[in-house]
């Protein structure tokens, strides 16, 4: 098979890279710079960028399978932005699969797409998209996550994917970002409810998006449908966060800030960015708030009944690789 990665040199695109590698398929990477860890493993690589349509085209042209992983992410930044990157984006690949006769589209969407800023425990597939975002990541992944779905005809199949918080060796953003303010003491719990999440790891996520290609095709159980995709050990979440605090030689976070004042924080640092239209990001915002004080984690059943899924590596499993990765930097 000729397959195509689009965001093949990001953390989850490159793990899906190296296992279709590992399987002998000829894989095609498309982003925007150059990856030579990708071309050391005989990837081809289109550059360019997901708003322009005929690049897009030009790399969909020729292949007989498409994972649609980039993105842009992030819980801060100008609409247009996300808008360009996530729906204009996915809107070109959709539309060069239907160009060149692509029947297989498997995109990477995520939880957050359902997300209403309450506890989400125990929720399947059924769970509705939200009415108000309070992010405009998870408003133009929704959007994205729906051109998919309805783009499922008998032309071209499709499933989106929805893997929350995706952590391992080479992360360059969860792990990264926790690491770094705990460092500077910059983390505090939101509240004291013990918050149960689920998370994934690295090679758990990038085998799932396999396996549910290898079960998509029109008229198959999988197409057309969206999938949670988790490790399936819920945790409290600061445990989560404490244990990969500990995995990276710092303390963990014992202060703690009440919900409330977490998101009037947000609200009013947003404001003041926008306002002032300051560089970075807020230590704090709305959407952040919510997350960290509610539960996230689902019910894997429709992922293990229609492809098969199963988490290979648990999580202390893959965080004693983390550590150990972590050792070498």
């Amino acid at each position: 098979m000729k397959v195509l990665v689009t965001g093949g040199g990001g953390f989850l695109g490159k793990a899906i890279v190296k296992l279709l590698c590992e399987r002998g398929e000829s894989v095609r990477s498309f982003s925007r710079n150059e990856h030579p860890a990708l071309a050391a493993m005989g990837v081809e690589h289109c550059r360019g960028e997901l708003s322009d349509a005929a690049a897009v085209s030009r790399a969909v042209e020729g292949c007989d399978l498409v994972f649609h992983v980039a993105a842009k992410a992030g819980v801060w930044g100008p609409y247009q932005e996300f808008y360009r990157a996530n729906v204009l984006g996915t809107q070109h690949v959709i539309a060069a699969c239907r160009q060149h006769r692509i029947k297989r589209l498997v995109h990477t969407s995520s939880p957050s797409v359902v997300f209403d800023g309450t506890d989400m425990e125990g929720v399947d597939e059924a769970v509705p998209y939200p009415e108000h975002f309070e992010a405009f990541y998870p408003q133009t992944k929704a959007e994205a996550e729906q051109l998919v779905l309805q783009a499922n005809d008998q032309e071209l199949a499709t499933v989106a994917l929805r893997p929350h918080l995706i952590w391992g060796p080479e992360d360059n953003h969860l792990v990264p970002r926790i690491l770094e303010r705990g460092a500077k003491g910059a983390l505090r719990k939101i509240g004291t409810r013990e918050c149960l999440a689920d998370t994934i790891y690295i090679d758990n996520a990038a085998f799932a998006h396999l396996q549910a290609a290898e079960h998509l095709a029109v008229g198959s159980a999988v197409a057309g449908k969206a999938y949670f995709l988790s490790q399936g050990e819920p945790l409290p979440l600061w445990t989560v966060v404490n244990r990969i605090l500990d995995a990276g030689g710092l303390p963990p976070v014992t202060r703690t800030i009440s919900p409330a004042l977490a998101y009037n924080l947000g609200f009013l640092l947003e404001k003041i960015y926008t306002l002032l239209r300051l560089q970075g990001e807020p230590r704090m915002t709305r959407f952040v708030a919510r997350e960290l004080s509610t539960a996230h984690w689902f019910d894997l059943s429709a992922a293990k009944r229609d492809f098969g899924y199963q988490p290979k590596v648990s999580f202390d499993e893959g965080l004693e690789r983390l550590r150990e990765w972590l050792a070498t930097r």
